[in-house]
């Protein structure tokens, strides 16, 4: 297994430079915008006449939804430089350690979420996708190597083989 796996192709790896990872990037960034426009325009509009339940979760819900989009910017803008050659692997996962791409998720149950605009829930809802589908590609780019680890088979097979020559060695 061992030697094998010094021949294996990381995939996730390789997954920060692919097209995917550029289309999930154009995507992060757009979604940024689209709420920043969203929020200092349409948003501030609507959440001046929604009824007080929803417009101190509109506030809550808003301040969530800005922290997430820039951990996953801070997230995509690593991945970028460690691509475009502007940073190491090591200096990206210290920096990495700041972000968080976990913790945001949203109670859809609370008092005047269906009182919240649309398009509102709309952008939260697309921003936790895309949250989900970053922290998924962050696991498989920046889990431990295959090499690294060392399967609870390959000690349990080991174990075997010197119990089995153990055994014939002693006739």
């Amino acid at each position: 297994m061992s030697e094998l796996g010094l021949n294996t192709v990381s995939f996730a790896g390789r997954a920060a430079s692919s097209s995917q990872f550029k289309a999930t990037y154009a995507e992060g960034m757009g979604l940024v915008e689209e709420t920043a426009a969203y929020l200092d325009g349409p948003g501030r509009a609507a959440a001046k006449v929604l009824p007080r339940m929803a417009s101190v979760l509109y506030a809550a819900e808003s301040m969530r939804l800005t922290t997430r989009l820039m951990q996953m910017a801070s997230w995509l803008l690593l991945q970028r430089a460690v691509n475009n050659g502007e940073m190491s692997r090591e200096q990206v996962l210290s920096e990495k350690s700041k972000v968080r791409l976990d913790g945001f998720n949203v109670d859809k149950n609370a008092p005047g979420w269906n009182d919240l605009p649309e398009s509102f829930r709309e952008l939260i809802e697309r921003s936790l996708r895309l949250q989900n589908r970053i922290a998924l590609l962050d696991r498989e780019i920046y889990r431990p190597n295959e090499q690294e680890i060392v399967p609870d088979n390959e000690n349990s097979v080991q174990a075997q083989l010197n119990l089995l020559r153990t055994a014939f060695s002693a006739n």
